[in-house]
Order: structure tokens, then C-alpha cells, then sequence
């Protein structure tokens, strides 16, 4: 494992950028410092860039959000989101999970994510009583725990609903406060008997489906950078591609260092060694 200090000692190596978003240019509400010039760097030396993000919603939507940070649209190429994955999932149904679901959704999260439905034809039920099954794409309130859905979980688990988990994340951090995301919810509702479907990072298919989108024919040219053992590197694993583990992100507490301060070697390994997810290189944030 190669212990980096900024991105450009190993860039050369790769003709593709497989970003991540959360932890690695932003906090969800702020880009890190070096965030945009890191992408305009990638840019200037012609290399191709894609941001791979777990959120639950259209691309478009984290291209305005990405703007709204000012993160010009220019600075990187394609967007692929998990909300993406999931809406196509749901239009194509060509997996069987997908082609059994009914025609009537109980959208478990915020009126923001209501876009992934776009197209789809589905009926969006208030209650699950009225739902053949849910798409859950993580809490309306950034407060919101686990436990505050139990009631829920309970009446969709006692009807066997299945589940669409669009954002397998367990949790994030925003602004440096920890965030439970919709991966959370899914993993209690499997424990209670229920069953699930993810569309994201780790699942080597949207990493297959960003190479391609890239347009780069050989895989060992396209690098993953994230911050996330357990989505951003073990998908890269899967997939058989390159990652750069950003120890600055979800594991900085962990590793006891911050976004732009290298993380101990040793400790790094450890901790990557226990999560059974090897990374190629580490580096302490998106630092050109």
C-alpha cells in the first residue's frame, strides 16, 4: 500500500478518475480547500473524471448542488449517482428483484429525493399499508436516527414488503457531525427478516458502468478515490480497479487525523487490513 502525500505522484499512472463526493470534495454542506483546483488540475493534465456518489438522487441535482458550493460544471466530466442506478433499476425491471415489485411505492425519506420516481410510472403511497414496496433512501431530518423508523420497518416487515435501499451508505459525515444514512435503515430492516435491494457503491456493477461511461477501454487506467473502506474500496476490490483511500473522510476519527493530515501507515493498514478492504494508495484528502 502506497502512502501519499497529494494526488499528483501517482496521476500519471491513470487515464480515469472515479470520484467520489461526500468526504472526498465536500462535507455535504462546504468543498474542501483544495477540492476545485485538485479537479482543475486533473483537467489541465487531460485526464477524465467522474463523480460516483451514493446519493439517492438524480445527477442533476448534484451538479446544482456542486454549483451552489462553486464547483463549476466544467471542472469534471459525467455524474453517476446511486439515485440514477435506482431509478433505472425501477424502469428497466430486468433484475428480478425489480420485475416482481407492484405498481404502488411507499417512499421511505425527503420530498428532495422524490426525483429518482421521475418517469417510472410508479403511484407514491403515503402509508405502507397502501405499498407493495419501499424505496427508502435515507432520513428527511439530518437528527433522525435509526430507532426513529422502527414503527414503520415493523408494518412493512409484518406485511413482507420488499425494499429498494437507494444509498447503501451507513452513515456520513456533514460538517463533521456523523449522519445516518439509508444503508442504516436496511441493514436493521434485513435483520428483522426483511428483504433488500441496493443500487450504489459497493456493488461492482456501478463501478463496470462508470468505467464505461468514462470511455476507457483498459481498467488498470482507471483509478476509484474515496474515503469509504466499505463502499469507495471494497467496490473498487470487486471490480477489479485501483482505489486511492481518502483517510481524511468517515475514518479520520478512527485514525486519529483530519481531511489534509496523513493518517499513521501503520495504523492505516491496520484498519484497512480489519475491514478486509485493500486500497492501493492512501492520501490524506483530494490534495493535488
Amino acid at each position: 500500500m502506497l502512502h501519499l502525500k497529494c494526488l499528483r505522484e501517482i496521476a500519471g499512472r491513470y487515464d480515469g478518475f472515479i470520484l467520489d463526493l461526500w468526504g472526498l470534495i465536500h462535507d455535504g454542506a462546504t468543498p474542501y480547500p483544495p477540492a476545485r483546483a485538485t479537479l482543475a488540475a486533473l483537467k489541465q493534465a487531460g485526464k477524465k473524471t467522474l463523480l460516483l456518489s451514493n446519493a439517492p438522487r438524480r445527477g442533476y441535482a448534484l451538479v446544482k448542488l456542486m454549483a451552489g458550493m462553486g464547483i463549476e460544471r466544467d471542472l469534471y466530466g459525467e455524474v453517476l449517482s446511486s439515485g440514477e442506478a435506482t431509478r433505472k433499476a425501477l424502469m428497466a425491471k430486468d433484475d428480478p428483484f425489480f420485475a416482481a415489485l407492484g405498481g404502488k411505492v411507499y417512499h421511505l425519506g425527503p420530498d428532495r429525493d422524490h426525483n429518482i420516481f421521475d418517469d417510472t410510472n410508479l403511484e407514491i403511497v403515503p402509508d405502507v399499508s397502501a405499498a407493495d414496496f419501499i424505496v427508502n433512501t435515507g432520513p428527511s431530518e439530518l437528527v433522525q436516527k435509526v430507532s426513529d423508523f422502527q414503527g414503520v420497518l415493523d408494518a412493512a416487515v409484518a406485511r413482507k414488503l420488499p425494499m429498494v435501499c437507494a444509498n447503501p451508505d451507513m452513515v456520513v459525515l456533514r460538517a463533521g457531525v456523523e449522519i445516518v444514512c439509508a444503508g442504516a435503515i436496511a441493514a436493521r430492516y434485513e435483520q428483522m427478516g426483511g428483504a433488500v435491494a441496493y443500487r450504489g457503491k459497493p456493488d461492482p456493477a456501478i463501478y463496470r458502468e462508470a468505467a464505461a461511461t468514462l470511455g476507457v477501454t483498459n481498467l488498470r487506467n482507471v483509478v476509484v478515490i474515496g474515503d469509504a473502506l466499505e463502499t469507495d474500496v471494497k467496490g473498487a476490490n470487486a471490480a477489479g480497479l485501483d482505489s486511492i483511500w481518502c483517510t481524511g473522510g468517515i475514518h479520520a476519527a478512527a485514525l486519529g487525523c483530519a481531511y489534509g493530515v496523513a493518517a499513521d501507515p501503520l495504523r492505516a493498514e491496520a484498519l484497512a487490513a480489519a475491514a478486509g478492504n485493500t486500497p492501493t494508495a492512501t492520501i490524506p484528502g483530494f490534495i493535488w
